[in-house]
């Protein structure tokens, strides 16, 4: 399993800074996000008169003189590309009795500010447009403001979250109604500090009320779970690898709010577990655990757009390696992002060779698995860069993103971590490859059941090769291929059948025609008397080594066999060969299959089976039943279950770093 932690959340970061300056007295902030947007919310408090020391993920102090003791900068407040600093900022602003300019980048100039304004506007705030109506720069001419009761058009958490924060530094009433819910990471902070609010939905709206804002903020520790939108990345890139083991994000927050991906992907058939759940200062966290999985087409509405609005892009990019054609609706609002997202996802998808329309509030796109080659225009919009740079990092990919230096808006580290270990099974940490265990042996000698537990305890991926072995010999079975000419199928006619593996919770799935193959079905008495025999074609064999090496793909796998070791993998880092007296071996083959204790005259009838299975596979002419020469040779006619697992773990960590 590959681990991995995120940053931390962005959108905590910001107001866990913003509202330590307004604290009395030492706050810190353990976890934040250090990226340029944040950079520019810390530069900014800075100028307001704030001590704010060096962002740092292990925690940053910042000394709060209280809700009132914001000063006049002395030159214009630069939040470079952030609009929730501006537009956070601009609420803050509006109530201080003093006058600012407000800037930012040629990006941020673009961005309306008008949905903010007009509300402050409405509390008594003024402004001054120093250029574009409606846009950065703006004077702020702070004063006293008055209560507001205003009801927005749009769901918008920077909205609400500015005339909140105006409303905490003014001490005016405020109620604010949308149509539907959006983020509420402002609301649970202002409560983990004690400000009172009143939250229901009334008349078809959402509606958030602040009555009585206090008076002043006690000084406390933030703990910042990890961004789930960083996370996003993570999350394609983990469902649209070809194979390889699980990967595991560690304590990302879950805020329900934000993690609208989750319910589409599992609409889309992503394999993703949510475990170890906590709370830090009142936002849900977690571990998220992805494996590889094929993904059909998804229909958004407006209904989920704002606890998915960041993650359109993402979206975009997984529906392009979807089964069928997804379809996005009601989101509008990406028209007026770091760029025009509609227009930049539609544009960018068409560049590296997938169909995609752009429709007034949304996009479509139709999946394909075809080899993708293009150039990404990133357009200065880091969640374009991040979202394209996981397509770009697939196999069979070569598409060039022209700016992801851009990046570091909200995850500077992004393609310095993908570089390093998009192959799966590399450990972020060490750099150090997870080897490849294999445990050959003859029919019964416990080499199957030991294999699994190996894994479990290892935190590997099991692969059964025999499983393989069957399923194709079921395959064959039901395909009405009469039995005399299976020996001279091809690989074509053979892939034909539809056999295939897939990373699953326990190990590698074995599926047919894309279905999950039950073990009772592989484990028949017809496909047990033709599996031998179908084993030792060679078509068979090349058709089912590809899928085997696949699985194997960067190490963290133990694989069994009878030729794991000397043919599937001869560079395995750990061999194990297994051997057992034969009659051990009968024994154990019949308590797989019966309850009860087999009698002396079962045990001499299975040996008897099992020896002539061990003659012909020994003697097979293609990849015989022997121990590689570099084998570990372990006898378990004497050890129990434990005792075996215990030898081969204990080699592997000998062995290996």
């Amino acid at each position: 399993m590959i681990e991995l932690d995120v940053p931390g959340d962005k959108s905590i970061t910001h107001r866990a800074l913003l509202l330590s300056a307004l604290a009395e007295g030492a706050s810190t902030v353990r976890g934040a996000l250090v990226s340029a947007d944040t950079q520019a919310t810390a530069s900014v408090l800075r100028a307001l008169g704030v001590e704010v020391g060096d962002l740092s993920a292990s925690g940053v102090s910042i000394e709060g003189r209280g809700i009132r003791s914001l000063r006049a900068p002395d030159h214009p407040l630069d939040c470079a590309n952030s609009g929730t600093t501006a537009r956070l900022v601009l609420g803050m602003l509006a109530a201080c009795p003093f006058r600012a300019v407000v800037d930012g980048d040629a990006s941020l100039r673009g961005r309306p500010m008008e949905r903010v304004t007009r509300p402050l506007s409405a509390m008594g705030g003024r402004f001054e447009f120093l250029g574009v109506p409606g846009r950065l720069p703006i004077e702020v001419i702070g004063g006293s403001l008055g209560p507001l009761d205003h009801r927005s058009a749009v769901a918008s958490a920077q909205v609400k979250s500015a005339l909140l924060f105006a409303g905490l530094v003014s001490g005016a009433w405020v109620l604010f109604s949308e149509p539907r819910r959006s983020r509420d990471h402002t609301e649970r902070m202002f409560r983990a500090l004690g400000v009172p609010l009143i939250e229901h939905w009334h008349e078809g709206a959402w509606r958030i009320e602040m009555r009585e804002p206090p008076a002043q903020l006690a000084a406390r520790v933030w703990r910042v779970p990890g961004d789930f939108s960083a996370a996003a990345f993570w999350v394609a890139w983990g469902l649209l690898r070809p194979a390889g083991p699980p990967l595991r994000l560690r304590s990302v927050g879950l805020n329900p709010t934000r993690t609208g991906l989750l319910a589409i992907l599992e609409r889309m058939g992503a394999r993703i577990e949510l475990i170890g759940r906590s709370d830090l200062a009142g936002e849900p966290c977690g571990d998220l655990v992805v494996w590889p999985s094929p993904l059909r087409a998804v229909e958004v509405t407006s209904e989920e757009v704002p606890s998915v609005i960041d993650e359109f892009p993402i979206l975009a990019v997984l529906a392009a390696r979807a089964e069928g054609t997804s379809r996005v609706t009601g989101a509008g609002e990406l028209r007026v992002k770091e760029s025009d997202r509609i227009k930049a996802v539609v544009d960018n998808l068409r560049a590296v060779g997938v169909e995609a329309e752009e429709l007034p509030d949304g996009f479509s796109v139709k999946g394909t698995a075809a080899a993708l080659s293009g150039r990404v225009e990133v357009r200065s919009d880091h969640r374009i860069a991040l979202s394209f740079g996981v397509l770009a990092a697939l196999p069979g990919s070569t598409i060039q993103v022209d700016d992801p230096s851009v990046a570091a808006v909200s995850y500077p580290e992004f393609f310095g971590q993908l570089e390093r270990i998009r192959a799966a099974g590399w450990s972020p940490s060490t750099g150090s490859r997870q080897p490849v265990v294999t445990i050959d042996g003859p029919a019964g000698s416990g080499k199957s059941s030991t294999a699994r537990e190996v894994a479990r305890r290892l935190g590997f991926r099991h692969l059964d090769s025999g499983a393989l072995y069957r399923a194709l010999t079921l395959a064959l079975l039901r395909s009405g291929w009469p039995l005399g000419t299976w020996e001279r199928m091809s690989v074509g006619e053979l892939e034909g059948l539809r056999v295939s593996a897939r990373p699953g919770p326990d190990g590698v799935e074995v599926l047919l025609g894309g279905e999950i193959v039950e073990d009772a079905a592989l484990r028949s008495p017809l496909v047990t008397a033709h599996v031998s025999a179908v084993s030792g074609l060679p078509a068979v064999r090349a058709v089912l080594l590809r899928l085997q090496r696949d699985a194997a793909r960067g190490g963290g796998l133990v694989a069994d066999g009878r030729d794991m070791g000397t043919v599937v993998f001869p560079d395995a880092e750990v061999k194990v060969f297994f051997t057992a007296d034969l009659d051990e071996r009968a024994r154990r083959r019949l308590l797989e299959r019966q309850a009860h204790p087999p009698s002396p005259e079962e045990i001499i009838a299975e040996a008897s089976l099992i020896q002539g299975r061990d003659f012909a596979d020994a003697h097979r002419e293609l990849s015989p039943l022997r121990a590689a020469p570099d084998a570990h040779v372990i006898d378990t006619s004497r050890l129990d279950f434990d005792a075996q697992v215990d030898a081969v773990i204990g080699l592997v960590r000998r062995l290996t770093p």
